[in-house]
């Protein structure tokens, strides 16, 4: 794979044309609306990982219906958020993004904190989701790498169809080199960026013709060459550990007492792999083991 290195196009002509296309398709989601305050930003990156929009809206709402503020959530035992998270996937997410809240109720007066360094101090949070709250909440300047944005920095400015399966620092270099000067610049150039690869640099069947940077794009001026990288992470989930997982929390979301192993060794067959699912869940701290073979979601 071409190693990333700066593009050669100067980045002040890529911000007019992607920033003014996003302010004319940009979708109306409601963690892009005022109201939405910074929690709510939070919340949505925290459930936009590695799940499509979609499906996120409607346990989005709910969730900002019920906890409205850090601290609504915090006061919950965790296995609360764990329930509420359905079917969501990857529910350590919910774990993770109960921690957070608690943390800003105990030491930020339960408002989620606008400094990029006390937000990578909140547990559950990495860089990408500090800068992304810091960028989309708060108006900062912060290069935001999410999947999206990596494969339309990979295309527009490397001339590659992909990214590398982790981001490097060599994309980290680039996404600043490409950064707006402007404070809030910078963070609209960080949303469009990222719709644009949601909406048209997309994975699979790029639209080029609607592209506002399609002229200046290296990977479409080069002929669009195949992807000669390391194969692409792809996400298989019938039989695996995961789908085993998801019916085991399925389960005891819908109980409101704890569930023998009677109930769940009835939604797998295969005793070893339930057994081993059912043992990742516990020590993740998504399930609690009690006396007598039961279990529940956690309560502390």
């Amino acid at each position: 794979m071409t190693a990333m290195t700066a593009t050669q196009t100067p980045p002040t002509s890529l911000h007019d044309p992607v920033i003014g296309w996003f302010e004319q398709h940009a979708r109306d989601l409601p963690w892009r609306r005022p109201e939405a305050g910074a929690w709510g930003v939070m919340v949505s990156e925290f459930m936009l990982q590695q799940t499509p929009v979609s499906r996120v809206l409607p346990v989005y709402e709910q969730w900002l219906a019920r906890w409205p503020r850090p601290a609504d959530l915090a006061a919950e035992p965790p296995g609360e958020a764990v329930r509420a998270w359905g079917r969501l996937g990857y529910p350590r997410r919910a774990l993770r993004l109960h921690g957070a809240a608690q943390a800003i109720t105990e030491r930020h007066g339960g408002d989620v904190p606008s400094e990029h360094s006390q937000l990578l101090a909140l547990p559950g949070i990495g860089e990408y989701t500090a800068a992304a709250v810091a960028s989309f909440a708060y108006g900062q300047r912060h290069a935001v790498l999410d999947t999206n944005v990596r494969r339309v920095f990979a295309r527009a400015a490397t001339g590659i169809q992909y990214p590398p399966n982790a981001t490097t620092a060599a994309e980290r270099k680039l996404a600043r080199a490409l950064l707006p000067e402007e404070d809030a610049r910078a963070a609209r150039w960080a949303a469009a960026t990222m719709e644009l690869g949601a909406l048209l640099c997309t994975a699979k069947n790029e639209n080029c013709t609607q592209c506002p940077i399609a002229g200046q794009c290296a990977w479409r001026l080069a002929g669009k060459p195949a992807h000669q990288g390391p194969p692409r992470r792809g996400q298989t989930y019938a039989g695996t550990d995961r789908q085993v997982r998801g019916r085991l929390l399925a389960v005891l979301r819908e109980a409101v007492t704890p569930v023998p192993q009677s109930a769940l060794d009835a939604v797998w067959d295969e005793p070893v792999q339930r057994a081993r699912a059912l043992d990742g869940l516990v020590a993740d701290g998504l399930v609690e083991p009690l006396a007598g073979g039961q279990y529940r979601l956690p309560l502390s």
